[in-house]
């Protein structure tokens, strides 16, 4: 696996993956940047999200789940001294779906952020990762 960063001559970089897919970000005009992207540790909060997102979604489809709509809220807190790393992260897992029952979508959660998610292996080795399960009627 690969990428390259870009400086933009400020606080923000364009990155290219190795398959050749770009990304932006920056920081907050408060630290500096133009904050017209989302931040590297923010980046890290939503590649968590996404991680654990495709295995749900790939766990539900081979539970032939009827899922209409799957979204995940995440909150992250930060250490105070550098390196700043996240502390606790809290995810909200919010389903729509046909005869949705609570303990099936929790059992893919926690198969996804227990066992099969590179993301929360590496973030969980800093923060307490928090999570639950809302069914949206």
């Amino acid at each position: 696996m690969q990428a390259k960063l870009s400086w933009n001559g400020k606080m923000g970089f364009v990155g290219v993956s190795g398959s050749n897919h770009a990304l932006v970000m920056d920081v907050r005009k408060e630290s500096g940047g133009d904050g017209t992207a989302p931040s590297p540790m923010e980046l890290v909060l939503m590649a968590l999200g996404g991680c654990s997102g495709v295995d749900v979604a790939e766990i539900l489809r081979k539970k032939r789940l009827q899922i209409r709509d799957f979204q995940i809220l995440l909150e992250g807190e930060r250490a105070e001294e550098y390196p700043k790393v996240f502390t606790k992260v809290q995810m909200t897992f919010v389903f729509e779906g046909e005869d949705l029952k609570l303990k099936p979508l929790e059992d893919a959660v926690r198969l996804s952020l227990e066992k099969y998610c590179s993301v929360a292996g590496m973030v969980g080795k800093t923060a307490e990762i928090e999570w639950k399960v809302e069914i949206k009627e």
